[in-house]
């Protein structure tokens, strides 16, 4: 009797752990939705130069396929950013900038990373340059969690709490992308570093460099870096959306 009443008790705490957490997330939490200078105060290449010490190597806190991203403080507003530099000499990085832009215009949610503004500009040079500014997260990204860094030092501790929380969160967000935000939307790089998580361990949904929007059901509108075309397959080897 005591070994069928175990595992069903433990399935039904189980079961009712993981409702509280999403009647939780459930829950609206305070967050200021702030797009493309609508409601932020607009910011030029010097601001930006400024806010990461001239783009510093000590402010870089990641690098993706088209362009790096750093952390800044922009003195204007006062907050911490994380500021997403596109290297325009990469090809396709200038479309991805508006691949992004166009992907972030209208979507509306609390696990979508916050998009504050973006700039177009030229740079000191002359040279065109091309950034997203987004709200700084001070959890770093899931990957960080989950795997040894390449300093060697040990992954940080993610309880069960923290790791189904972490789901609901992303299952969240892609289920609006999917069918709630109007067009739907397909991220195409579902992976670890494009997850990122706030002081709470809130988790948000980042990088829409190769998103698509899907014209209907049975097709999907490809630009420059689609999921999947019949010449080529972009995305992060071993999370690529097919």
């Amino acid at each position: 009797m005591v070994k069928i009443l175990v595992p069903v008790f433990g399935s039904i705490s189980l079961v009712l752990f993981i409702y509280i957490i999403i009647h939780e997330k459930k829950t609206p939490r305070s967050q200021h939705f702030l797009s493309f200078g609508n409601k932020f105060p607009r910011v030029s290449y010097k601001d930006l130069e400024q806010a990461t010490g001239s783009f510093s190597k000590s402010n870089l806190i990641g690098r993706g396929s088209y362009g790096s991203v750093y952390k800044g403080k922009l003195t204007q507003a006062r907050i911490e950013v994380a500021i997403k530099v596109f290297d325009l000499e990469i090809r396709f990085a200038d479309k991805s900038f508006v691949s992004e832009c166009e992907a972030l215009r209208t979507i509306r949610h609390r696990n979508l990373v916050p998009v504050l503004t973006s700039c177009s500009t030229i740079d000191n040079s002359g040279n065109d340059f091309k950034s997203l500014i987004y709200e700084f997260m001070p959890n770093g990204n899931l990957d960080t969690w989950l795997h040894q860094r390449h300093d060697g030092a040990a992954p940080k501790f993610l309880s069960l709490a923290q790791r189904i929380s972490i789901c609901v969160d992303i299952a969240d967000a892609l289920a609006y992308l999917h069918h709630d935000c109007g067009t739907p939307i397909v991220h195409c790089d579902m992976k670890p570093t494009n997850i990122l998580l706030d002081d709470d361990m809130n988790a948000y949904l980042g990088d829409f460099g190769i998103a698509n929007l899907v014209v209907d059901s049975r097709s999907i509108a490809v630009g420059h870096s689609g999921c999947s075309t019949s010449f080529t397959v972009t995305g992060t080897i071993g999370y690529i959306a097919l």
